[in-house]
């Protein structure tokens, strides 16, 4: 891990014309509350740690872009930061389009140390039963699913946990190459009715 990864340079310049400033914005002020800061991809977006363990994320879409702390939920500052946002499945700030659409830097940076203090108190995310909620589906593999008419219909229609089992698993692939590969294999095999794990099933 890096303060300044040239992975999220690249990821940053491979972002929408109108992302660029708002994560550009989001990772400075991040490093300048955070002097001890560490870059890292994790899951296909950028994350920032700190002290090993992850205190925030950002990540671009199409149209918007997320950002969010990883103890959001035992964070007083978030609390009272998203009381009237729409949060999206993996960040607590919801659709960002522009700088202006955060929170001011002031209330940036009280989130931003209350992070950390919690990382250093040795706190950690409460576990909780598995959720039947799916997790955010990356554009890449929309575009994948809207290109195949059979495995859409079929994914659409299946249980969370069978999206969910493919959906890890191809953003859970450490390289590119690797991610594409898994794509194009979960694409075929959603076409065909199988579950991510159907060489294993009990025929």
């Amino acid at each position: 891990m890096e303060r300044y990864s040239p992975r999220i340079d690249e990821y940053i310049e491979n972002s929408q014309d109108f992302a660029k400033p708002v994560l550009n914005y989001i990772r400075e002020t991040v490093h300048e509350f955070c002097p001890d800061i560490e870059e890292v991809i994790k899951w296909s977006f950028p994350h920032f740690t700190y002290k090993g363990k992850i205190l925030c994320a950002m990540a671009s879409f199409k149209q918007h872009c997320t950002f969010g702390f990883w103890l959001e939920k035992e964070m007083k500052t978030m609390m009272e930061i998203t009381q009237n946002i729409e949060k999206s499945s993996m960040f607590s700030l919801g659709k960002i389009a522009k700088v202006e659409d955060l929170p001011s830097k002031i209330l940036l940076k009280h989130a931003l140390q209350e992070a950390m203090e919690l990382i250093e108190m040795g706190v950690t995310i409460k576990k909780t039963a598995p959720s039947n909620i799916d997790p955010e589906i990356p554009d890449y593999f929309k575009m994948a699913l809207n290109q195949n008419k059979g495995a859409l219909e079929i994914f659409e229609k299946a249980s969370p946990s069978f999206r969910k089992e493919y959906i890890n698993w191809v953003v859970e692939a450490k390289t590119e190459s690797t991610k594409n590969k898994r794509l194009e294999q979960a694409i075929e095999w959603i076409s065909e009715g199988k579950g991510r794990n159907w060489k294993y099933e009990k025929k």
